[in-house]
């Protein structure tokens, strides 16, 4: 077992990846510049009617694949997996593939709606690109820093759901909190934060991740038929942004070439953005580089 998997379990035992905590809600200034059924084949968007390309009316196009479709196809299908580990979620970079994803959620309501500006500016300073994880109510509590860092290149926008839940379509739990109880909600999470991202960035959303990262195999094939890859980690950097600075230097700055590392923006109060202001310098001269995921999978 890997040093990273060892930190992920590890971290685990303490709820770690639920990213709760009391809300700060920050603000910034403008910037100028069980016995499973047969599997049945994913609801594949390709066949469906497309729909029209993004532009900048207010309202967002409707998905490809529709609610009622995918209630009819996975709305009897029983899991088989449930936890990080799911057939088409991306844990690492593909290989050969030397660069680093640094993703960065922000949960919103319960987990924290506060931004963390410190880490995004140390980020802006250093130039290291991003991709962060946007859940519906944090963009919501945060419109002017949401425009602000979906203007800017160095970061690319993704999918943290509408609710943070859980993907599940049984209802289980994760940390605590309730997952999804069926593929109509499953479908509802997914879609109701990308119909904003998308009327918001002009564009939909290419990667998800669900609230606390954990899915079964059947919520997992309704992300991709709703267009998105469902992102998961191979370093979990900041234990839901419990870790103290030395801890987030210690293991993001541990972190090996391909690495999908998982952290937090949204809680100001936590170590991680003194861990990776200490973490970067130091994988940067072990001459390690930076990607957004949407740059190193295609």
């Amino acid at each position: 077992m890997g040093t990273s998997r060892r930190m992920v379990l590890a971290a685990l035992a303490g709820g770690a990846l639920a990213g709760c905590g009391t809300p700060d809600r920050t603000t910034e200034t403008p910037r100028r510049s069980t016995a499973p059924t047969a599997p049945t084949a994913p609801v594949t968007p390709a066949a469906r009617k497309q729909a029209p390309p993004p532009s900048a009316a207010a309202s967002s196009p409707p998905p490809a694949v529709t609610r009622a479709e995918i209630i009819t196809e996975y709305g009897r299908v029983a899991p088989r997996t449930w936890g990080f580990d799911a057939p088409g979620v991306l844990h690492r970079l593909p290989t050969g593939h030397r660069g680093i994803a640094l993703t960065f959620d922000a949960c919103g309501g319960r987990g924290g709606s506060g931004y963390d500006r410190a880490l995004i500016d140390f980020l802006r300073k250093r130039e290291i690109p991003a991709t962060l994880f946007l859940n519906s109510r944090w963009i919501d509590a945060n419109p002017l820093v949401f425009r602000n860092l979906a203007g800017e290149p160095l970061f690319e926008i993704a999918n943290h759901g509408t609710r943070h839940l859980p993907l599940s379509v049984t209802g289980r739990s994760a940390y605590g909190i309730p997952g999804t109880r069926g593929a109509a909600e499953v479908y509802d999470e997914i879609a109701g934060n990308r119909a904003k991202l998308t009327r918001l960035l002009g564009t939909p959303p290419r990667f998800f991740r669900s609230g606390t990262a954990f899915c079964d195999d059947v919520a997992a094939r309704i992300v991709t038929a709703l267009g998105e890859r469902f992102a998961g980690f191979s370093v979990n950097g900041d234990a839901g942004a419990t870790f103290s600075p030395e801890q987030v230097r210690t293991t993001v700055g541990s972190a090996p070439a391909g690495s999908v590392v998982i952290c937090h923006m949204n809680h100001p109060e936590g170590g991680t953005a003194q861990g990776i202001t200490a973490a970067v310098p130091r994988l940067l001269a072990a001459g390690h580089t930076f990607t957004r995921l949407s740059d190193a999978v295609h």
